[in-house]
């Protein structure tokens, strides 16, 4: 089996890419800032403009951590749901959990006024966060309850498809009866943006992507096993039971709590993992989660930089250019390589 070794360089190139575009990330913005007084704000130089230290310390690098944490969750998080369906199309948002996070949170803010809990509702608050976890945990039971039962995985990508559309339903049900304020305030979160997040939320983040990741790496070993089907796994004493409990917790922590933080984003879960795969040619998860994990949070950084539209005074919706970004390189990849490597 191909170890993390045999592919250093890679790996090299992965953290360096990941350190440039993260200065490029906060070096770029409607305000100009030297990278000069970059560094000196970095390195905790006073000299430097007050107004420049509030924007690089408080909006843009909490901005760039929050696209790091945010492309490597879903990346990790779609090649755990890819492993366990043996689907290459699976992932949090074609299976329907990103969908249910979002309804999670449209039951808090559009119902808000009717259930009294508009004074607490604030996005990144511990009650957005637990309702998109709960959503997103709620939909991927069901949909592991279907996989039991059914067998073709074709069926299986149709149904989470289908609760996708369920969950969208009920959400323009509730959109429909919400007033004015809340429907606007519920749109801006669906739309995805990676700026509106504090430190302290932030810190909140980053507790909820811990326990997601730590989780996802315990079980590296159980899905290098399922790749080679459940009978093989059973037999070198995995326990599918726990495995896929484990994979169910793990996904609905990092689905639900990004998605509560920077709204639903769409394409990172289901394209990283593949164009990684095509990379590194290689199926081992001790070679794939540390890859996914570089690769889509190298993913977001791009997205983001480009989202904010450097030197404009706007920033475009981060997940309409996820998708604007990413579809088109599967779409390549497909045609050059015939297939996805799974």
């Amino acid at each position: 089996m191909i170890s993390p070794k045999n592919h250093s360089s890679k790996f090299g190139l992965l953290v360096l890419l990941l350190f440039a575009l993260f200065l490029v990330n906060i070096a770029l913005g409607s305000v100009h800032i030297p990278i000069e007084a970059i560094f000196k704000i970095i390195l905790g130089d006073e000299s430097v403009k007050s107004a420049w230290t509030y924007i690089i310390i408080d909006y843009r690098i909490p901005k760039a951590i929050a696209a790091i944490l945010t492309g490597s969750g879903l990346a990790i998080a779609g090649l755990m749901m890819q492993t366990l369906f043996k689907n290459p199309l699976a992932g949090p948002f074609v299976l329907g959990i990103s969908s249910g996070a979002s309804l999670g949170v449209a039951f808090l803010i559009l119902g808000g006024s009717a259930l009294g809990l508009s004074a607490i509702i604030t996005p990144g608050s511990w009650g957005t966060i637990l309702a998109a976890s709960i959503g997103s945990f709620a939909v991927l039971s069901v949909v592991l309850l279907v996989a039991s039962r059914v067998r073709d995985a074709m069926a299986l990508l149709i149904i989470g498809l289908m609760f996708g559309s369920l969950t969208s339903a009920v959400v323009s049900i509730l959109a429909y009866f919400s007033p004015a304020e809340e429907l606007q305030r519920y749109m801006f979160w669906s739309f995805g943006s990676l700026g509106d997040i504090s430190w302290s939320a932030l810190g909140i983040l980053t507790i909820c992507y811990t326990v997601g990741i730590v989780l996802a790496l315990t079980i590296c070993k159980s899905l290098n096993s399922l790749l080679l089907g459940d009978s093989y796994a059973q037999s070198i004493g995995v326990s599918l039971q726990k495995s896929r409990f484990i994979i169910l917790i793990a996904t609905s922590i990092l689905a639900g709590s990004l998605t509560a933080f920077v709204g639903p984003i769409a394409f990172v879960g289901l394209a990283v993992p593949h164009l990684i795969r095509q990379w590194f040619t290689a199926s081992n998860h001790w070679v794939l989660m540390p890859a996914c994990l570089l690769g889509g949070a190298v993913l977001m950084l791009i997205c983001d930089t480009l989202a904010q539209m450097p030197g404009l005074e706007f920033t475009l919706p981060i997940n309409s250019i996820t998708s604007i970004i990413g579809a088109p390189v599967v779409i390549w990849l497909l045609i050059r390589k015939k297939k996805l490597l799974f």
